[in-house]
């Protein structure tokens, strides 16, 4: 009996919510689950007053950038926003150029006149959201396979959808929860027209680069702005001269109190993705495929990539977002590698597994339900070779090789000059559809370096996959070129029209079949894609069961513990997380304060370095300790402070606020010790990292003299 306590004991702490800072929770179920405790620890608002679907609240004022791959706050009544700065860089980039290096020098827009539109860049505004399990679930029963309840749920689903919508401009979609066990109803609007605003130079909003990332303390200045505007009407419209900004239900006051240790702190945004109730095989799978491979992978095209940056200006603006896109995960894999085997997270898991077992085999009705749930998962993970094989071709011919994929957008165009009787208005359109897309590719597209990242990637895939997972042109590649993958790249750039902008877009005004069936590029690109849906069709069956598997050892999970809240994983919808801030112990002997200062920005120092150095004006400034009405009381600038609040990718630019719903600054990173998260939450550990809102209006008001942007804000001191 004793023995099973224990076991229970570590089942909360893995997957429960064993202390209040662990949790990402839907804001519609905080008056049910979690108003209480955050009020007790100081909270000042009631759950109304969070979100409501009947009059403004903070949801009104967070959004979803590009429908959540970061997050971001209003700050006035005229649709300013704050995000981070890496939430916010490829449009920086996109805008720069040798002759206007918004990168190095930052862009601040002194009216509304001067600022940028971006036409890819979306806001999405959470309108409501609706618990519909019982409805999607009405006719599913546990006699059904998994396709079956599949099509039934889909079935409900769109029905749902369709309803909601109506005749409005809103978007609907039904999401699980719990591993398909519960299912929630959002209706959102998106805009289309995001302007952008202001950025610090990348010396600021990015100091320490790669080496700094994921680390604390941590000395950077993590925002951009943007503007969201919308048509005359108040609705959202594509970008327009005459649309006007947005007027927000809701927008952000920001406070200049600061922040002290074992203060309240509350994060709304869009968590991307979390595997907290991920089993111990799913753990192995993910160290051992999905973080090993990326790293192998992703090392070798950063090197090239990083190599072709130093060569000049114009090369760094190129490859900037791109390299930093990449950078990002390759570090974060290392780190989740290091945290999940420090933790000992596998032998955890089965702990848990061996607990949930043990409760199963005690109830002859539960081994029927749930008794085979863990074999499915366990034999899902049996034989890697064609998950391995995926995230190989995923690394290596998807996401680092870019000509292959740009080539890929042609196959549409293939489609319709397939056809018996060509239709010439179609062909026309889809070419000009494609050549709209150019600039922006070209611009930032270096052929020769290209060819580097092909002839060593598709080595790498060669020497790592059975021939059985070969795309077919790789039969070319070994009898044309004797397996020198170095020398296929070098012809296939020498005669593909699409390495090419001229050739590409002689092409496009005159299309043919013929030219695209013998283009290398195209070619490999119909194969590599051919190849994934293969291995995609192989994966299905296992990936049937290992759904099946996780959604009955969850439930089974639930129901082993009645009276335990539980949370679901993060699905890039919008949570609510709350905590303290709070300092740490990262190891023996070493204790890391809450907050940093801007004197490690002097310290940190390294002249002309591409990570390090620090701007002349930003240099000037902090030694003259020109900080205004933005000093914390002890006469210091602060630069960012950690809480403990449970967030992940996609909480980039949330908000972080004080008992008061007041902003007090902009959640950007996680700490390194802690990269085990996404899995197991550590609470002794976890940590989210912040700038203070006081280094951003100083960064906006002294340094750049936007002080009409300063004028929009409610600023309480």
């Amino acid at each position: 009996m004793k023995k099973f306590n224990l076991l229970l004991l570590l089942f909360v702490f893995i997957y429960g919510s064993a202390v209040a800072d662990e949790g990402m929770w839907l804001p519609s179920l905080i008056q049910k689950l979690n108003i209480a405790t955050m009020q007790k620890m100081g909270c000042e608002l009631s759950a109304d007053d969070i979100y409501s679907i009947n009059h403004s609240s903070i949801k009104d004022a967070v959004v979803a950038l590009d429908h959540g791959s970061c997050t971001a706050e209003l700050i006035s009544k005229d649709g300013l926003l704050l995000t981070n700065h890496h939430c916010g860089f490829g449009e920086i980039q996109s805008h720069s150029s040798v002759e206007h290096d918004y990168l190095r020098d930052g862009f601040w827009a002194m009216s509304k006149d001067e600022e940028l539109p971006n036409p890819r860049k979306t806001v999405s505004f959470l309108i409501s959201i609706e618990d519909v399990t019982a409805k999607v679930l009405a006719e599913v029963t546990d006699k059904m396979s998994e396709e079956e309840r599949a099509k039934a749920v889909r079935k409900v689903s769109s029905e749902l959808e369709k309803e909601a919508k109506g005749d409005t401009h809103y978007e609907t979609y039904v999401r699980s929860f719990f591993n398909s066990n519960k299912y929630f109803l959002f209706v959102v609007e998106t805009f289309k027209d995001i302007r952008l605003v202001g950025a610090p130079p990348q010396a600021l909003g990015k100091f320490g680069g790669d080496t700094d990332n994921w680390m604390w303390p941590r000395h950077t200045n993590d925002f951009s702005m943007f503007r969201v505007y919308c048509g005359p009407d108040g609705k959202p419209a594509t970008y327009s001269k005459d649309n006007v900004p947005y007027h927000p239900k809701h927008f952000l006051p920001i406070s200049l109190k600061g922040v002290e240790e074992g203060d309240f702190a509350m994060i709304m945004g869009y968590p991307g993705s979390t595997d907290r109730y991920e089993t111990s095989f799913g753990v192995k799978n993910t160290m051992e495929v999905t973080n090993t491979i990326r790293i192998e992978v992703r090392e070798q095209l950063l090197k090239i990539w990083g190599d072709y940056m130093k060569t000049s200006q114009k090369a760094r603006i190129q490859y900037a977002s791109k390299y930093a896109r990449s950078s990002n995960y390759y570090k974060y894999s290392i780190g989740q590698n290091k945290g999940l085997k420090r933790l000992k997270v596998v032998e955890k898991k089965q702990n848990i597994e061996k607990n949930f077992t043990d409760w199963v085999n005690a109830d002859n009705a539960r081994k029927e339900k749930y008794g085979n749930a863990l074999k499915y998962i366990e034999d899902s993970y049996k034989d890697p070779r064609n998950d391995r094989a995926i995230t190989y071709l995923s690394e290596a011919m998807l996401r680092g090789p870019e000509v292959f994929m740009f080539a890929y957008r042609a196959t549409g165009l293939a489609e319709l000059l397939k056809e018996k009787n060509p239709d010439k208005e179609k062909i026309a359109k889809t070419a000009e559809r494609i050549k709209k897309s150019l600039d922006g590719f070209y611009k930032d597209y270096n052929a020769a370096t290209d060819q580097k990242v092909v002839g060593k990637l598709l080595k790498i895939y060669a020497d790592e996959n059975a021939a059985t997972y070969y795309p077919e042109f790789f039969k070319t590649v070994n009898k044309k070129y004797k397996g020198d993958f170095d020398k296929y790249a070098e012809k296939l750039f020498q005669k593909s029209m699409f390495v090419d902008k001229d050739k590409f877009t002689a092409f496009l005004n005159k299309p043919s079949l013929k030219a695209l069936k013998k283009d290398m590029a195209f070619v490999a690109a119909s194969d590599i894609v051919t190849k994934y849906r293969e291995i995609r069709a192989m994966l299905g069956e296992g990936e049937k069961d290992l759904a099946k598997g996780r959604r009955l050892f969850l439930a089974g999970l639930m129901e082993m513990d009645k009276d335990k809240m539980f949370y679901p994983d993060a699905n890039s919808t919008m949570r609510l997380t709350y905590g303290k801030v709070l300092d740490y112990i990262p190891r023996d002997g070493v204790k890391y304060n809450y907050f940093t200062t801007v004197n490690g920005y002097l310290e940190k120092e390294i002249p002309g370095d591409a990570e390090f150095d620090v701007p002349a004006r930003m240099k000037e400034l902090l030694v003259a300790k020109d900080y205004g009405q933005y000093a914390d009381k002890d006469g210091s600038l602060h630069a960012c402070f950690i809480t403990n609040n449970d967030i992940t990718g996609g909480n980039s630019g949330s908000p972080v606020m004080n008992g008061k719903g007041e902003l007090i600054g902009i959640a950007f990173d996680g700490n390194w010790e802690a990269m085990s998260g996404d899995i197991a939450f550590e609470p002794e550990l976890q940590r989210c990292i912040n700038v203070d809102i006081r280094f951003v209006l100083w960064m906006i008001d002294t340094y750049a003299g936007a002080t009409n942007l300063i004028d929009e804000m409610d600023i309480r001191k």
